[in-house]
């Protein structure tokens, strides 16, 4: 696949999506596809595969090659049409054949029996979904692979055999995932995709190192730069003072004469004024030539305030269960989960254990309190987020201008430009919806977080920024997450969900 100065603008703002993006994907080749929420990376890949996804709302210029290629593509999403088909019907409609999907899911724990095919896909897990589709997709024995975030909803078992999948693969790859160690292990080659200048221009850099070199090159860079920008501007800031010294003696001294009326001091006087004027302009000159300080996208976010904390040792909650079930099947028993402020809890647990029911129960429950201000996001955020708002609209109480004011304010922090503000809450990408709800939670002072899966969309530039924002957070938490390093960084305790109930798990090995 060869893709020449590529440019995708975005049709209801005109807003630059991607300029200029050339890149040739050769067999062997583990491209990563990284950058902000909003930047384009799904619009990509989606271009890439069909141009009709997204005739609706983008444009663009520039050359596709790929006559002949077979293109596996993975979307982020399975739509509300597909998860009511099962999963029989669902091969079918993708042309999958049913004998290689078998053969490819190489998984003993999800085997394409006849009960399995009768099922609907609503009804599977979010990694057995993920790992269905995948081996649909191998079935066909594509050329070219285009994955937007195949690693969101996968156990930490799955995910190490999803690095070995990438990694055995021969033909050409260009993914997107939030999960670094993924990143760091598989790619060894990063598509960076930027929007600087406030999100009015895109950056593009294509680089030939794997993922954790280009990162470190890139900082070093920075680095480099802002050192040498930083002296440029200082010996600058030196010259101009001695301009202004210079300049303001002058011009006093003229001053002085004109009123003495002085004829030959005066044109003394001017002359030298003139040199000054001429060393001012080439000071312009040289102002203008100064390496500037390099721009950096930032993944921007606000902060819970001190009222969302919680005191040491309160009982946040505490929750039993003797048997956890989805339908008929029993998924868990003896379930009980205790929780004090300031904690921050999470539950790990193999696709199809039963995380997502169990948080959701508690989600139900912590609801009803009214000694907490519990919150929950949940995997799939259409639960949350009606379709036709607008992110403002969302989260304003009184729709007074001072409120509407300020929260366009916090969007702006979030990196949301501001057509972007009047959008369908639909047109955003999965990572700007989930920063979306975590500023709802910020708005509603919530004190206890309740999030299933909370990084699955959002960059692995702007993970850090958010296992962070959680780290800090004063109140409780309890997670779901199979991102290893936000695992690492953000919780407390980790709980494994097991049939026989919740164990302590020591290391994510």
């Amino acid at each position: 696949m060869q893709i020449e100065n590529l440019t995708i603008l975005h049709k209801k703002d005109g807003r630059e999506m991607i300029r200029g993006l050339s890149l040739t994907l050769n067999p062997g080749d583990r491209a990563a596809l990284i950058g902000e929420e909003g930047d384009g990376k799904s619009t990509l890949l989606k271009l890439l595969y069909d141009e009709t996804l997204v005739e609706g709302y983008a444009e663009w210029t520039g050359k596709i090659r790929k006559e002949g290629e077979r293109i596996a593509y993975l979307a982020q999403e399975l739509s509300p049409e597909e998860t009511g088909l099962t999963v029989d019907a669902w091969l079918m409609k993708q042309g999958a054949k049913r004998e290689k999907t078998a053969k490819a899911l190489r998984d003993p724990g999800l085997i394409l029996s006849k009960e399995l095919g009768a099922r609907k896909l609503s009804s599977l897990s979010g990694g057995e979904k993920v790992r269905l589709r995948l081996a649909a997709l191998e079935a066909g024995e594509p050329d070219v692979w285009l994955l937007d975030e195949p690693s969101n909803d996968l156990d930490l078992e799955t995910l190490a055999e999803l690095e070995k999948f990438l990694l055995r693969l021969r033909e050409p790859v260009l993914f997107v995932s939030h999960d670094r160690w993924l990143l760091e292990r598989t790619a060894n080659r990063v598509v960076h995709v930027e929007s600087v200048k406030r999100r009015t221009e895109s950056r593009v850099t294509v680089s030939g190192e794997g993922y954790g070199d280009y990162v470190a090159s890139r900082e070093e860079a920075f680095e480099r730069e802002e050192r040498i920008s930083r002296k440029e501007h200082e010996e600058f800031r030196a010259k101009k003072e001695r301009w202004d010294k210079i300049y303001r003696q002058v011009d006093t001294a003229q001053a002085k004469d004109a009123h003495a009326g002085g004829d030959h001091v005066g044109r003394l006087l001017k002359k030298k004024m003139h040199a000054v004027k001429s060393m001012g302009r080439r000071l312009e000159k040289e102002e203008a030539a100064l390496t500037h300080r390099p721009e950096k996208e930032e993944a921007i976010v606000a902060k819970f305030r001190p009222e969302s904390a919680i005191p040491q040792g309160k009982r946040v909650l505490e929750f039993s269960l003797p048997e956890l079930s989805a339908g008929e099947k029993l998924l868990a028993r003896d379930i009980f989960l205790r929780i004090t402020g300031p904690e921050r809890v999470a539950i790990v647990g193999k696709n199809g254990a039963g995380k997502t029911t169990l948080i959701r129960l508690i989600a139900r429950e912590a609801a009803l309190r009214r000694d907490i201000r519990a919150a929950y996001m949940p995997q799939d955020y259409r639960e949350l987020l009606g379709a036709e708002k607008d992110p403002v609209s969302f989260l304003a109480k009184t729709g007074d201008r001072e409120e509407i004011t300020r929260l366009r304010t916090y969007l702006g922090g979030m990196r949301y430009t501001a057509e972007e503000m009047s959008h369908p809450v639909e047109e955003l990408s999965g990572g700007q919806k989930a920063k979306l709800i975590l500023l709802k939670m910020m708005e509603d002072r919530a004190n206890f977080l309740i999030l299933d899966e909370p990084t699955r969309n959002l960059s692995p530039l702007s993970g850090p920024v958010i296992a962070g924002l959680l780290r800090d957070f004063p109140g409780a938490i309890l997670l779901t997450s199979h991102d290893r390093a936000f695992l690492e960084e953000v919780p407390t305790r980790i709980l494994e969900l097991t049939g026989e109930g919740l164990r302590e798990r020591r290391s994510l090995g």
